[in-house]
């Protein structure tokens, strides 16, 4: 692929990118900046021209395995990390393109805009649109307490957006927000932002984390306890801490409670930002929204977990028993006869993800629904065969064929390289794309009475009530 740099002309100034063939890419843009803890603030000029040719830090975090998959453990961070990238068509004259905006996902602990998967070439040539990707403030350096800076940086991404989109093709009247697992609570949090409202137009939630958001009164507790691994009083006394130091208290919770975990650092309601209960506004915002989860979410996490190595009947009846209690054989029962093939960890794993993912999505869909808000669902059943294919359908399997990347670095590891993978990948992006450049899904929209749901898979197609049987249990 060759390049050559190219120069865009703005109200805040020049921008230099690259030209990489048909596709001008500008990275590392800074949209704002921020003291620690505080709420960003918008860059809005430059002296000179700014140099848009290389990616900007990520937010400062504990690189995970999926950041290694993903090929972005080798980017520097920084606390001033607020940047994002965009990929376009062209910048010359013309009418304006939908804009589409990613929203990394990591658990909000980590990841990055920049990874090589959410490269938005293949959808910029797909179907003619502006993408552009962000990042924003992690863990507590984002979301310690009531805060929600992470928040606020995403809001402040798309009012950059809004000012300055014009300048590289896209129409910022026409925006569509989306993410996978926090990108996609992500989505769901915007959705529940005033301030956010008049900032995007549609949006796509991807296998979003919901149980990760939190009220107040637990990002209070977790603010707590942050402190006093830390060992400080205050945000105050924490804002004068090394960056490491937070960090390292920050894994310490992690660690100390997994399970928790996943509450300590995540958008709130009762604050500033999302002043109302965040799924009833979430529900009541009346934005044109895609939402839906893959298959087997949870086997992404539980297939290679030492501590279900030697799951037995017992101990799966035991755990699924803790969610479900005298429920626990007919659930088990229904589980088998839908996934005949599970091994005990699939099964687990299976009800894992219908905890995790599928039925809170499907209640805010059906909450949606019931507030004549238009929604749309999907099921992404696609398994790869990589692993011998114990992975199945797992959680960011979705992502490069959302992105149409089939060949970028570390997906054929874990999608396999058959041609199988491409219908998908047509059928997944278009979804994306048609949602962005129409306002609706192209399937029929879901009800709480055929709960039609496109179902992605090598021949993808609408089912109404996937597997009723699992549903009714829930």
């Amino acid at each position: 692929m060759e390049s050559s740099t190219i120069t865009v002309t703005t109200s805040f100034g020049a921008v230099r990118g690259l030209q990489r063939d048909d596709i001008a890419v500008f990275k590392g843009i800074r949209y704002a900046s921020a003291e620690r803890f505080g709420l960003p603030s918008p860059i809005t000029s430059w002296e000179g021209e700014f140099d848009a040719t290389s990616y900007g830090p990520q937010a400062p975090q504990l690189v995970g395995m999926m950041e290694r998959a993903l090929g972005g453990s080798s980017l520097p961070s920084s606390e001033d990390c607020l940047t994002l990238n965009v990929f376009t068509p062209s910048v010359e004259g013309g009418p304006a393109r939908p804009v589409l905006v990613w929203i990394h996902g990591g658990a909000f602990t980590t990841g990055t805009g920049a990874m090589p998967w959410y490269d938005g070439s293949q959808l910029v040539r797909r179907g003619d649109v502006v993408v552009v990707t962000i990042n924003y403030r992690l863990g507590a350096l984002g979301f310690s307490g009531r805060t929600n800076c992470g928040l606020a940086d995403q809001v402040c991404a798309l009012q950059w957006v809004q000012q300055m989109i014009g300048s590289f093709g896209g129409d910022p009247h026409d925006v569509t927000i989306f993410g996978e697992s926090a990108g996609g609570s992500s989505v769901v949090a915007l959705m529940a932002a005033p301030t956010a409202a008049p900032l995007f137009h549609r949006a796509f939630a991807m296998s979003p984390s919901i149980g990760q958001l939190r009220s107040g009164e637990r990002a209070d507790e977790a603010l707590a306890e942050l402190l006093a691994e830390a060992g400080v009083t205050t945000l105050a006394e924490l804002a004068d801490l090394p960056t490491e130091q937070v960090l390292a208290a920050q894994d310490a919770m992690l660690k100390r409670n997994p399970g928790a975990g996943l509450t300590d650092f995540s958008p709130c309601e009762g604050s500033d930002l999302i002043p109302a209960p965040l799924l009833a506004a979430a529900a009541a915002n009346p934005v044109p929204l895609v939402i839906g989860t893959t298959r087997d979410e949870m086997l992404l996490f539980t297939t290679f977990d030492p501590a279900l190595a030697d799951l037995d009947e017992a101990r799966l009846e035991a755990l699924v028993a803790a969610r479900l209690g005298e429920r626990t054989q007919v659930a088990l029962e229904r589980y088998r006869t839908v996934r005949p093939d599970a091994s005990l960890v699939g099964l687990f794993g299976a009800v894992q993800t219908d905890v995790a993912f599928r039925v809170p999505a499907r209640r805010l869909a059906d909450e949606r629904v019931n507030a004549g808000n238009p929604t749309w669902m999907y099921w992404f059943t696609w398994a790869s065969p990589a692993f011998h294919g114990r992975l199945g359908s797992c959680h960011a399997m979705d992502i490069p064929f959302a992105f149409h990347n089939l060949d970028r670095k570390g997906v054929p590891q874990f999608t396999g390289d058959g041609d199988d993978r491409i219908p998908v990948a047509d059928a997944y992006s278009g979804a994306v794309l048609g949602l962005a450049r129409s306002g609706a899904a192209p399937w029929p929209a879901y009800d709480t009475t055929t709960r039609s749901t496109m179902v992605f898979d090598v021949s993808s197609g609408v089912v109404d009530d996937p597997e009723p049987e699992i549903r009714e249990l829930w």
